[in-house]
């Protein structure tokens, strides 16, 4: 019997020796599994040791998840056609607008964004100046660009009252495109950890919307979500930074249990917040944006974080990256392809991000490090300050 259990135990230490992040979890992991090494006998199975060194080998997993900003596969009528997003379709085909982006989401677990149009044949619309509609083949273009879950909980899902709405979701439903906001949620399990996320209008920080959010992030989790992600369409258009209730909704949501806040509405980027160790992402800006021809500003970035676990304890351990981009792959127009960005052009959009996370108050982000190469610009491994 001992002959047989000591293998498995060196395998174990030497697994543990060659990890380059300890946790106390991980550091008195091997009392978890003792219990399973002490009930050997001398009838000791092979799928016995199987299923210990299933234990040992699995013991940190993870889940990487991507953000971006505003999508809007679509246009308004009043645009024409020339320029337009289904200008671009005509010429370019549905490929062509996340072609540049598929192979970093094709590397997460789960691609997130704000889907600020409807898909829709209605003709029916909303009495409101802006109303972005898609043909519903473009839901296609979510499919070919790695992105797997939408939040709708925006000021443009109603653009074609009930029915367009209705069939913005039917339409995502029939091509695997998960959806959440408003009272619905999203729950999956990726890669063997439970993601939940939830979205909401938050132009005000009230009672009720602090109602709201409590109650799904307590739902989410009694349901099994083992990471909570909270999304929020708020704040000014075109303002650089998070105004008083961005920073109040976003830090209670933290306070209520969310393990991420991702933020859209200000078609601008606006900064990152690390409150209570985890991150606020105040406006991801504009992303796949058919809702102007040609921005002032194009700057955009894609947001990640890998959550790691052990033993299905999410460890305290910060690893996210910040990718700069441009909403178009050409800078006289907006040809609605946006385009992760090198060079000085990347250096100048990480440095504006970073400024931007300076000027919020009480923020307790702290630059450890950040590294660019020569084909994208990543900002990696922020952590709490020690001030």
């Amino acid at each position: 019997m001992v002959i047989r259990t000591i293998p498995v135990l060196l395998c174990f230490s030497f697994f543990l020796s060659h990890q380059p992040y300890q946790h106390p979890i991980i550091e008195n992991a091997q009392f978890a599994l003792t219990p399973n090494l002490l009930a050997t006998t001398s009838n000791f199975s092979r799928e016995d040791l199987s299923a210990v060194m299933n234990d040992v080998v699995n013991y940190e997993n993870s889940l990487t998840i991507s953000a971006a900003g505003d999508v809007t596969i679509g246009s308004d009528d009043s645009f024409g056609y020339y320029g337009t997003f289904h200008h671009e379709v005509d010429q370019s085909g549905l490929e062509h607008f996340g072609r540049n982006v598929a192979p970093i989401f094709d590397e997460d677990d789960l691609t997130i964004v704000n889907l600020e149009t409807t898909l829709t044949d209605s003709t029916n619309k909303a009495d409101k100046t802006f109303r972005f509609a898609g043909k519903p083949s473009y839901t296609e273009i979510l499919n070919l660009s790695s992105i797997e879950a939408v939040n709708l909980a925006n000021n443009h899902t109603f653009d074609y009252l009930q029915r367009g709405y209705e069939d913005t979701v039917a339409n995502l439903d029939k091509h695997n495109i998960s959806s959440f906001g408003y009272e619905q949620l999203f729950l999956e399990e990726l890669n063997g950890i439970t993601v939940g996320a939830a979205g909401y209008k938050g132009w005000n920080d009230s009672a009720e919307l602090r109602e709201q959010i409590e109650h799904d992030v307590n739902t989410l989790q009694e349901q099994g979500a083992q990471v909570v992600i909270a999304n929020f369409h708020w704040g000014e258009e075109r303002h650089y930074h998070p105004n008083a209730s961005q920073q109040s909704l976003g830090r209670y949501a933290i306070d209520a249990g969310a393990d991420l806040v991702l933020g859209h509405h200000p078609h601008v980027v606006q900064g990152i917040e690390e409150y209570n160790g985890k991150y606020i992402v105040y406006s991801l800006g504009n992303f796949m944006f058919g809702g102007n021809r040609n921005p002032d500003d194009k700057d955009t970035f894609i947001f990640q974080q890998t959550f790691h676990f052990a033993f299905d304890e999410l460890l305290e351990k910060k690893d996210i990256k910040i990718i700069p981009t441009s909403i178009s792959s050409v800078a006289d127009r907006n040809n609605y392809q946006p385009t992760p960005l090198t060079g000085k052009e990347a250096n100048r959009v990480l440095n504006k991000i970073l400024t931007l996370s300076d000027d919020i108050p009480e923020n307790d982000i702290a630059y450890k490090d950040y590294s660019m190469d020569e084909s994208i610009a990543v900002f990696s491994e922020m952590e709490t300050s020690s001030q």
